[in-house]
């Protein structure tokens, strides 16, 4: 608890020089007053005097030169000076009166100061740019993230800016202009010079960074609301997820690509469900033969998770010949936006049509271990996934494979008769 200060208020008498009266006046001490060192008596006269105070003769105030004594005046229980006549009275309850106010005004002026101080730090606060704070918290949060995890951050900060024509001050940030920036998202246009507008799962995702520096600005005090567990995020919209039938995957193990360390990987993906990050920064070291099994471990890039991974001697020979400890096993492993040329033409070569991206391996992996009997837990697990929920989906695309085939089979000619 915050200790208040210890200033006490008094009602006090001074003589008049020339006139047989004395005048009431409030002494509060001591007193702290900006740019004194020491504590402060502040006096506040009243504009009221009195002529018939009863002196306390048992209290001497002082005593003259002369030795004449004067006597502090008689004051009752409760603390007012006593007068004689009733004019005089009333003006000692008034100064009673104005000595509360002021003492309750000194009991609570810490606190005064401190909701005061808090409101100015509030109001700077609110003067500042919450676009460039978003900046900053994703420079602390990722620096040594996944490069894909910077761009959505940095998208995030440019939709912002566009939104607000350059700047955003914190006390413009409310629910109102939480909702209008939704809004704003789901019919934002694609960039570099593409044509349409992000589509509504991206939208989410920049919607759901937004919603994390809101919880970040709460937590830092630039926000006195949780505006972020106000607002509700855009829901993602199920989207198709590609993968390769077992037929395709072989056909691509058997056609050129122009870059072998791309098919490597991508096969490795398929093999294991690693993603392309992981696979790019995967080293000897983090690679194990145990009673004949080769194990992985190692940190995902993603989520932090620390995996312990058996994977098979097939995924274990496109790793090529070991190393050292320290190398990488995927060396020279592209980053994604330099994949795609490459990866198209190699499917192409393939003859295979669907709209394959690195990703989509995992996404095969994922499909074939459910396709083959593989319980989604064990699937959820190897595929490093923190809820199983986000494995149901894969569990959907074998369940319209299931639907398909019921009607596989086909009888030319049947009469049933009713019954």
């Amino acid at each position: 608890m915050k200790q208040l200060a210890k200033t006490k208020v008094t009602v006090r008498l001074r003589k008049a020089e020339e006139r047989n009266e004395w005048y009431v006046y409030i002494e509060s001490y001591p007193v702290e007053v900006s740019g004194k060192k020491t504590p402060q008596r502040i006096r506040e006269y009243l504009n009221r005097a009195v002529t018939t105070v009863e002196w306390d003769k048992k209290r001497a105030a002082r005593t003259d030169a002369d030795g004449t004594k004067s006597y502090k005046p008689r004051r009752s229980d409760n603390g007012i000076i006593m007068c004689r006549s009733e004019s005089d009275r009333e003006i000692m309850l008034y100064a009673d009166g104005v000595r509360k106010i002021r003492q309750k005004e000194y009991d609570n002026i810490d606190l005064f100061s401190d909701a005061d101080n808090l409101l100015a730090e509030q109001k700077e606060k609110g003067k500042e740019d919450f676009i460039k704070y978003l900046a900053a918290v994703a420079a602390k949060r990722h620096a040594r993230g996944s490069k894909s995890i910077q761009i959505n951050w940095e998208r995030t900060k440019e939709f912002l800016k566009s939104y607000s024509k350059g700047s955003l001050k914190f006390s413009e940030v409310d629910s109102r202009m939480a909702e209008d920036f939704k809004l704003f998202l789901l019919g934002a246009p694609l960039g570099g010079g593409k044509k349409g507008i992000l589509s509504r799962n991206t939208a989410a995702r920049y919607f759901s960074i937004f919603k994390a520096a809101l919880k970040q600005a709460f937590i830092d005090g630039y926000l006195t609301v949780d505006l972020s567990s106000k607002i509700k995020g855009i829901p993602d919209q199920e989207s198709r997820r590609e993968y390769l039938t077992i037929k395709e995957l072989n056909v691509l193990a058997s056609a050129t690509c122009e870059k072998d360390v791309l098919k490597r990987a991508a096969l490795f993906s398929a093999l294991t469900g690693l993603r392309h990050s992981d696979i790019q920064k995967l080293r000897w070291k983090e690679i194990s033969l145990e009673d004949g099994m080769a194990k992985l471990h190692f940190t995902q890039k993603k989520t932090k998770g620390v995996e312990y991974m058996p994977i098979s001697q097939q995924a274990l020979q496109l790793c090529g010949e070991p190393r050292l400890p320290g190398q990488l096993v995927f060396e020279d492993l592209p980053d994604p936006s330099w994949i795609s040329r490459p990866l198209k033409k190699w499917v192409e070569s393939a003859g295979i049509k669907k709209n394959i991206t690195f990703h989509c391996f995992r996404h095969t992996f994922a499909t074939l271990q459910l396709s083959s009997g593989t319980d989604i837990y064990t699937v959820s697990k190897m595929l490093g996934h923190t809820n199983v929920k986000t494995t149901q989906i894969y569990a959907k695309v074998i369940d319209e494979k299931k639907n398909k085939a019921s009607e596989a089979i086909q009888l030319e000619s049947l009469k049933i008769k009713a019954r």
